[in-house]
Parts: structure tokens; sequence; C-alpha cells
């Protein structure tokens, strides 16, 4: 079980509170969270395979729970923890491979997503890390879990109100598409080919997991990722610093997609409500604008030079990790801090997932 909260953590929940967002008195109309994605979610199941694509050392999880490192791709938490915590069921949502839990943390809210992959299977390969369709096969097992442990209609009232969030894509553009421009997807598919691709892949997922009972999902769009520290650094012949605006056109244009494809599913499905959250134009203010969001620093990372270091190079024997955290927008160069992750999760649940869920 999760080590007891500090105090310090509560605040999104008790701003919430306090706007009358979340009434604590009802019953909540959401039992668990259910998550399936990519780092951007993932609580710790990469700890459990055979990938370089981990972060279950110092310092990430540096300011998590205990001071100590999950698996999470941050010096915190991540967005699906802000978002369970919001519903009233639980500050930390588990890693569905991590043996320190069991079906009885697993009930009201549970992590499938691994660092690394994308919708198309092929991402996965390039880090060897769990396909999402492997994602779903985990899922199901959970079911039968699930349904042994609290009974038919029980878990099949958690299974359909339940929230479901599932968010990747990135990796499909930066570590397939754009990383493998011969002999991967990008010698195979134009861009706007493999836009369309990864939008039929999305949907078709969509429409598995309803098949097999979620009704309420969160369906999350791409972040400016052409302003990731490490594509900063890596654009360097059109200026040190500058974003890849050719990334960001992509992201942009992909959720677009997404959005039409998201109320497309709503009129197909009985019974399904999706809604589509969109970080993009948030996160890109708090990345040029840091200021007016408190942050000091966006262009670089806080863990070692905040240039290119994550997973392992993102280490605790190097001496320029910040000091401060929260004055960063980025951990390492592909995640953003804590901080970050709570000013997003905290806009989604306003203006999204809370008025359509709670």
């Amino acid at each position: 079980m999760a080590p007891p909260r500090p105090q310090a953590l509560f605040i999104p929940l008790a701003h919430l509170l306090i706007l009358g967002i979340v009434n604590p008195l009802t019953e909540a109309k959401v039992p668990a969270v259910i998550v399936f994605g990519d780092s951007s979610v993932d609580s710790g199941n990469n700890n459990m395979i055979a990938t370089v694509l981990k972060s279950n050392f110092e310092p990430y999880g540096r300011d998590f729970y205990g001071a100590r490192p999950t698996g999470r791709f941050s010096n915190g938490r991540v967005p699906p923890d802000f978002i369970s915590e919001a519903f009233g069921i639980k500050a930390s949502v588990p890693a569905y491979l991590d043996p320190a839990y069991n079906i009885s943390d697993f009930s009201t809210g549970v992590c499938f997503a691994s660092a690394g992959t994308g919708y198309d299977n092929t991402t996965s390969h390039v880090l060897n890390v769990i396909p999402l369709w492997k994602e779903l096969e985990y899922y199901k097992e959970y079911q039968v879990k699930l349904r042994q442990y609290l009974g038919n209609d029980q878990a099949n009232y958690v299974l359909s109100e339940a929230l479901y969030i599932v968010s990747l894509g990135t990796n499909d553009f930066l570590e397939n598409y754009y990383l493998i421009p011969v002999g991967g997807r990008g010698g195979q598919f134009s861009l706007k080919q493999y836009k369309d691709f990864l939008v039929g892949l999305a949907s078709n997922f969509i429409q598995e997991i309803h098949a097999l009972g979620a009704r309420k999902i969160s369906l999350t769009g791409l972040p400016p990722m052409g302003c990731l520290p490490l594509e900063r650094t890596a654009n360097f012949f059109r200026g040190p610093g500058s974003c890849n605006e050719e990334y960001n056109t992509a992201a942009r244009d992909f959720n677009g997609k997404l959005r039409i494809a998201v109320g497309k599913l709503n009129k197909q499905l009985q019974g399904l409500k999706v809604v589509f959250s969109d970080p993009y134009d948030l996160f890109l203010q708090i990345i040029t604008k840091p200021s007016s969001f408190g942050f000091e620093v966006a262009e670089r990372a806080c863990c070692a030079t905040g240039l290119y270091e994550m997973s392992y190079l993102c280490n605790e024997h190097s001496p320029f990790t910040c000091t401060d955290a929260s004055k960063f927008v980025f951990w390492d160069s592909f995640h953003p801090t804590e901080r970050t992750n709570m000013i997003l999760s905290d806009a989604l649940l306003k203006s999204i997932l809370l008025p359509a869920f709670a």
C-alpha cells in the first residue's frame, strides 16, 4: 500500500473542493481509474521488464511519497495520480506489474502503461517495452481477477463506471517515424498517412475496451513535442534551444484528427462517453511563458545538464541536477516535473474530466 500522503500534496484537490467542483459528501461516480499508455502515465510497469527505459532509481521520485523512485518518469507524481485524487479515490495509481500491490489495491485503480510504447506495435520494439496489445491482455487478466475478488456484479459496476485514461502517441512520432526514416515507418508512410494510421489504431483501441465494458474514457492528445528539451537540443541547426516547429505542427494536426475521431466514436458506440483531453495549448503556454506559472526554467530539464538526459543518463551521480524541481517545467529531457503534471492535470480536471464524469 502507498505510504501516508504529505500534507502539501493535498493542494490541487483542496482547491477543487473550495471551488465546489468536487463534493466529498456525495458518492463518487468514478470508483476506479484505469490507465493505458506510455511514460506520460506509467507508474512503474517498466521496472519489471527487460528494457533500458527505466526510472526506478534516484533521483527519480525524490519528491514522491517517502522520497522513493517508483518507475514514474518524474520527480513525483504523474497525471493519473492527481486525477485519481481529485475524484476522491486515492492519491496514486499503482502499476499492474508491481509485486508490492495486489487485486485489492487494483480494485480502485490500476495502471497498465509502459514507457516507450505507442499506438503502433512497432514503436514498442524500439526499446523493447510493452506494446499496447499486451496492455490490453493485462487488462483482460485484471478483469478476471477483479470478478474473482469482488464478484461479478460489483466488478462489472467498477469496470463500467471507472474512468479510463488513454495517453500515448508521442513515441510513435519521436522514437519511430522521425527517428527511423529509412526502413521504418518513415519510409513506409507519408506524415499524413502515418497520422491517419495512428488515429485508426487509437479508434480501434477505444472500440476494443468499449467491447470489454469501458464506458467513461479520456483520450489524451499530444504535447508540443518539438519543445521537449531533448528535441530542442537536437534542433541546434535552427538555433540553440529552438523548438522544432515541424514536430509541434505534427502534434497539433494529430490532435485535431483525434478530436474528430472522438466525436465519431461517441456517435457510433452505445453508452460510450469519451472526451478528448488536449494538453497542447496550456503546455505550450507554460513552456513559452514559464514565469507566468511560477517557473524559472523551461528550455532545459532539472536532471543532469537537462539537455538530453533521461532514464539511466538521469542518475544520482550527476553533479548538475537542480536542487528545486518546482522551478523547472521539465524533470528530465522528455518528461515534466511533478508541478507541471499537477498544473496540466488540474486544468484538464476542471475544464473536461470533472464536468463530464463527476
